[in-house]
């Protein structure tokens, strides 16, 4: 899927991000109010065409990533940042509580010199709310490819499965006590 700056429309905008596991990105912003669509892939490495089990090796230097069209007529993109410096933790290189590799960085993929900004004022105002220093990069998009069909909305659709209840529950309990007004509740599964 080729994710660049004719990616965002007039009314909507792309914002890709990674964050860990990118089930836990995707559960939250699928209930984000404004959010349009939420696809979960594959960008910053070097291997045409990578699969879940070659991201997973570490080989192919991609990371796990969501691209989130939203509109921001309706949630601003500093609240969508805002949110993916919540669902986790910025400060672990290439870690993300058990999951750890470079395909769970902490990462952000600018479409263009506008989003680049926003990336960098977002990392130093929520720089002050972390005790040690952010280690999330802001890299070239590069290709995105899209993940899986089993990657896509994977918490609406396996809220029962362990991971989801371990880790992305707590997860979207803090994030529904911080930004309460703009998550819609509850997702269903499709």
């Amino acid at each position: 899927m080729p994710i660049d700056e004719s990616t965002s429309t007039e009314h909507l905008e792309t914002y890709v991000l990674a964050g860990g596991c990118f089930w836990c990105l995707d559960a939250l912003y699928q209930k984000v109010r404004g959010v349009a669509e939420v696809v979960s892939g594959y960008t910053g490495g070097h291997l045409d065409n990578p699969d879940y089990r070659s991201v997973c090796s570490g080989t192919t230097g991609h990371a796990e990533a969501v691209a989130v069209s939203f509109d921001p007529s309706v949630i601003p993109g500093e609240v969508i940042l805002d949110m993916f410096f919540t669902m986790h933790n910025p400060t672990t290189l290439n870690r993300q509580g058990y999951d750890i590799g470079t395909q769970y960085r902490s990462a952000m993929f600018p479409l263009n010199d506008g989003q680049r900004a926003d990336f960098e004022s977002a990392i130093e105002r929520v720089s002050e709310l972390w005790a040690d220093p952010i280690v999330t990069t802001i890299e070239p998009v590069g290709p995105f490819y899209i993940a899986e069909n089993v990657h896509q909305n994977f918490y609406a659709r396996q809220p029962g499965e362990g991971y989801c209840q371990v880790i992305i529950d707590p997860k979207l309990a803090k994030a529904r006590q911080k930004f309460s007004p703009w998550i819609t509740e509850p997702a269903t599964a499709q």
